[in-house]
């Protein structure tokens, strides 16, 4: 959706929606990964129903990321793909289905001219980028600048990523494959039902799924209890995911980590991009240059965004009281959605007056509560706008348009100061003096290679010389060419030397009188007295909204309509629209996969159409080629980036194109006119799913007749199935089996409408948020305690009085009680059934510094100390391995000593503790004890998991797991107290008693 700021402004705004996920890792074994179990519980405690997949939004990381280098031919994309689809499907792990849909042919025309925009951008900054590329490089070889041999590579255009390329074609027989081999592989899929909708079904992808959800919820075998996962990098998906009015609906995503490093496209250095390369050396990375060819890339983390947590953030900040009818919080979220459309939108562009950044949406909120009372009611009902109260929000928000301008007037004034100080600062600060010569600093890539200082005596002479030379002229005198002072006094100083930024010239200034006439002669370039052609615009705009909103909640109104201009109106110009038509054309034809292409590609891009296509772009006597120009203007609009500009193309004419390619159709291929057909959604299941033989008895019947999907077989979906001709296998390999078939949501009459509500029987989730009157209502005093993740009832690290002293002698002192942890209470002034005090004989306990842990200096035999079954020490530690980690009878002394120090080590670590990497070593431990950390598994890598048998594991990464929640950290700290004490002393040290639970 085209808000570039809202989400950012969204989770700032309500930041209890975001939950970060918890992703399980695989393991490897002697090289080989091990896959994971998919159908075990999710690590998320939350367990998740469906899974839809925007499948354009992994399609386009995986082909040209922008922090790692690209994949360098078809089949590695294919597999990035494959890789990203089992990560989000093991964060999520759906138990009902999954939906992937591909943005599909014949989008709205209002979509179309966005794509188109899109596209023609990409292919110009695609061969700007290209071009400044060669141009530097030239220049830097020129100067003997280094650099790598340049690769002879084609360049991906990411435009082939349009319905209707031969890409798009071999992603989907691609993606057949690999639903079919996960089907039969992951134990995960076994009872999955898979939804493939592909390029050639018709409409957005994100639309797609959100049809499909509404024809679900219309039937009376629907789950009103569903909980739905939606994964999608698109602001409008928050917007989809409220306007469904589904209780539990999660929406995951990648999280966006703003100044990612990349390398530099020339030398393949990071630190510095292609503009600010000198072509340098390359150092030597690792010791040996072992690491030469490696980018550091950080793996890219997901969040999950609860819009449950979010409604209840709506429900306060928009119920209202005292209002003339009854308070409706769903018809509420409704008209919140709706307002959000005047930010901005994939089909309508936002108005001059509404700026995200700016606080657009609060103040549009704001205006709404307070011009409610007097609209007599809602601005939407399912779907379909009231029109005249949405003229009183209008010109409410048109009251205060002159004083928003002249307040971003202000404010940008305000910021250009502060940024002229900082940078006179930042100069200010600079070293006044900077040696030159041998002395002057050299780059980092001559470091390798460093010259002799020869006569440093006359060289320092000479520089001490310059510097008073340079100094005792005044700041205002200019030097002649041979430096000495001119006579001619101070001159005025270069434009490009101002502290200040070229910026593009503002003609509309809509912070001074007039802006209104100005707008309309620059943007439309008809006087503002023209009050048809106002009036015009803004009825475009209107039908826009009542477009837009009724794609949002009841499908696709009409495929023809667009939005005409490149420029929104005025707030203030919305008067007189209550009587303004909202009806639409119906029986629209969409265009063709082709058609499509011709529309949205600039002639760049050409060479994805069949050759008689193509050249109706580039021909000079082509009647259309005026749909495709080499060059256009980019009306920055008042931004400071090209990329926020306006695109001003010329509107595709539909007349024309489709007379155009009737000339050339006949020239199409047996293979490019499948690809120019419209095809529909696939269901796919494997040989497990109680649905297959159901679909097995179909194909044996022959029967060309839809049938209905019996909803008891197929976790309550519904719909029409139909044989295809790829039936039977999925995938070229006889070994894979599953069956594939036709499949078509529920048909409803074209006057249908569905109600934007909550169905009945759905459960309201739990709250998340702190009540508003929580310190009024709970009289018994006891703290609100946030909920972390998905469970309200997860368990919390339990620290004990043993475990706060342990902190208290290791952590530092400078607050709190001596020899306390700073948050700790005091010993014994809270009543827990662990608060005890210390025993007489108790020693305290020395802090655990590596001075006082020799253990890689212990002798091999000290460790016997500690075997006896009848000292404390060994008592303690069978205490340990029975409650934690089973039976201790049958255990060698090498595996209790190994499997005491584990169970101490993981808790010591969890409450703080720094040890040295020599504790996760195996070789610490005497040579018996090597041989039993491999039998236990003990590994020295910080992120691995350690089985001790029978049972029980934990993982060295600083959380106490679920198995040591009853652990002592007491008993630990005692144990390794004892272990590191008998280490360092004789051999006949005593052994302190045991302090018990």
């Amino acid at each position: 959706m085209g808000v570039p700021a809202f989400f950012r402004w969204l989770s700032r705004k309500y930041p209890s929606i975001i939950v970060n996920c918890i992703e399980e890792k695989a393991k490897e074994c002697n090289g080989v990964k091990v896959p994971i179990d998919t159908s075990k519980p999710n690590p998320n405690e939350v367990e998740f129903d469906n899974l839809y997949l925007d499948m354009n939004g992994i399609i386009h990381p995986c082909t040209h990321p922008e922090d790692k280098p690209a994949p360098k031919n078809e089949d590695e994309m294919m597999v990035a793909i494959f890789e990203y689809i089992d990560r989000i499907f093991n964060i999520v792990r759906p138990r009902r289905l999954l939906y992937m849909a591909i943005d599909g042919v014949v989008t709205p025309r209002a979509k179309m001219n966005q794509q188109r925009s899109r596209r023609f951008r990409a292919s110009k900054e695609g061969m700007e980028a290209a071009e400044e590329k060669q141009k530097i490089r030239q220049e830097i070889l020129a100067k003997g600048g280094f650099l790598p041999p340049e690769e002879v590579k084609e360049r991906f255009d990411s435009n082939c990523i349009t319905p209707g390329t031969e890409f798009m074609d071999n992603l989907a027989k691609c993606l057949r494959y690999y639903i079919a081999d996960r089907l039969n592989s992951d134990p995960g899929w076994k009872n999955l039902t898979v939804i493939l909708s592909d390029a050639s079904a018709p409409g957005e992808g994100e639309h797609k799924i959100m049809d499909y959800i509404r024809r679900q919820r219309a039937q009376p075998n629907h789950d009103p209890n569903t909980h739905h996962c939606l994964c999608g990098a698109d602001a409008d998906l928050i917007m989809l995911g409220l306007a469904t009015h589904e209780p539990n609906f999660t929406i995951i995503r990648e999280e966006f980590k703003p100044n990612k490093p990349k390398p530099c496209a020339l030398c393949n250095q990071m630190g510095h991009e292609v503009k600010d390369c000198q072509g340098l050396p390359r150092e030597k990375q690792g010791k040996h240059d072992q690491f030469a060819d490696t980018v550091p890339v950080s793996e890219q983390e997901f969040i999950f965004i609860r819009l449950c947590v979010l409604r209840e953030y709506l429900e306060r900040e928009l119920t209202m009281a005292s209002l003339p009818f009854t308070f409706d919080f769903e018809r509420s979220v409704d008209d919140w959605v709706f307002m959000c459309f005047f930010v901005g939108n994939d089909f309508l562009p936002h108005l001059p007056s509404l700026e995200i950044r700016e606080g657009a949406i609060d103040r549009l909120v704001n205006i709404y509560k307070n011009v409610v009372h007097k609209t007599g009611g809602y601005l939407t009902e399912s779907g379909f706008v009231n029109l005249q109260r949405v003229q009183m929000i209008m010109l409410a928000v048109g009251e205060v348009e002159d004083s928003i301008f002249k307040k971003r007037k202000d404010d940008d004034d305000n910021f250009k100061r502060r940024q002229k100080e900082k940078r006179k600062r930042l100069k200010r600060d600079q070293p006044s003096f900077i040696p030159g010569g041998q002395f002057s600093p050299q780059a980092l890539g001559n470091r390798s290679s460093p010259q002799a200082i020869s006569n440093p005596r006359q060289a320092a002479f000479e520089m001490r010389m310059h510097q008073n030379s340079t100094t005792s002229a005044s700041p205002n005198t200019s030097l002649t060419p041979d430096g000495s002072p001119s006579l001619g006094g101070g001159i005025k100083r270069k434009c490009e030397d101002s502290d200040s930024e070229p910026e593009p010239e503002d003609n509309i200034r809509l912070w001074e009188t007039g802006w209104k006439q100005r707008y309309y002669k620059n943007k439309f370039d008809v006087d503002a007295s023209d009050d048809k052609f106002r009036r015009k615009v803004v009825q475009s705009y209107v039908e826009g909204l009542c477009w837009v909103l009724r794609y949002y909640y009841q499908g696709c109104a009409s495929w023809n309509w667009y939005y005409p201009f490149h420029y929104a109106p005025f707030a203030s110009d919305f008067e007189g629209i209550a009587d303004m038509p909202s009806d639409f054309e119906k029986g629209s034809k969409p265009f063709k996969p082709l058609e499509q292409l011709m529309g949205v590609f600039p002639a760049a891009s050409g060479n994805f159409l069949p050759p008689t296509w193509r050249k109706l772009m580039t021909d000079p006597e082509s009647s259309i080629i005026d749909f495709y120009p080499e060059d256009f203007a980019i009306d920055l609009n008042g931004k400071k980036y090209a990329w926020q500009g306006v695109a001003l193309l010329p509107f595709v004419d539909e007349r024309r194109l489709r007379a155009a390619l009737e000339e050339v159709y006949p020239d199409l291929t047996p293979e490019e006119s499948r690809r120019n057909s419209l095809g529909g959604d696939v269901l796919f299941v494997g040989k497990h799913h109680p649905l297959c033989d159901f679909i097995v008895e179909q194909y044996k019947s022959k029967s060309a007749e839809a049938v209905d999907i019996p909803p008891e077989l197929c976790h309550g979906i519904q719909g029409k199935l139909t044989l295809n001709d790829n039936a039977g296998l999925s995938c070229p390999n006889p070994q894979i089996l599953s069956f594939s078939i036709s499949f078509k949501d529920p048909q409803f009459a074209e006057d249908f409408v569905f109600k934007a509500t909550v169905l009945p029987g759905a459960k309201k989730p739990a709250p998340v948020l702190k009540p508003g009157d929580w310190e009024k209502t709970n009289n018994d005093g006891r703290p609100w305690r946030p909920q972390l993740g998905f469970n309200r009832d997860r368990k919390p690290v339990h620290l004990d009085q043993s475990a706060f002293r342990t902190l208290g002698h290791s952590m530092p002192r400078e607050r709190g009680m001596p020899g306390m942890y700073p948050n700790a209470v005091p010993l014994g002034a809270y009543g827990s059934p662990y608060a005890r005090p210390l025993m007489g004989s108790q020693q305290q306990i020395p802090k655990l510094l590596p001075s006082k842990c020799p253990l890689l200096a212990a002798p091999l035999g000290c460790c016997t100390h500690l075997s006896s079954s009848a000292s404390p020490a060994g008592l303690c530690w069978n205490t340990v391995w029975k409650e934690e980690c089973g039976e201790w009878e049958g255990r060698t002394t090498s595996e209790r000593c190994v499997a005491a120090l584990q169970v101490c080590l993981a808790n010591l670590r969890a409450i703080g503790w720094a040890f040295p990497p020599s504790f996760l070593l195996p070789q610490l431990l005497f040579p018996p004890g090597r041989a039993c950390c491999a039998a236990v598994g003990w590994s020295s890598r910080e992120s691995s998991q350690v089985e001790l048998p029978p049972g029980g594991s934990f993982t060295t990464s600083g959380c106490v797991p679920a198995t040591f929640s009853r652990a002592s950290v007491g008993h630990c700290r005692y144990v390794l107290w004892h272990f590191t004490g008998l280490c360092s002393s004789s051999s006949s040290a005593e052994t302190p008693s045991c302090p018990g639970r």
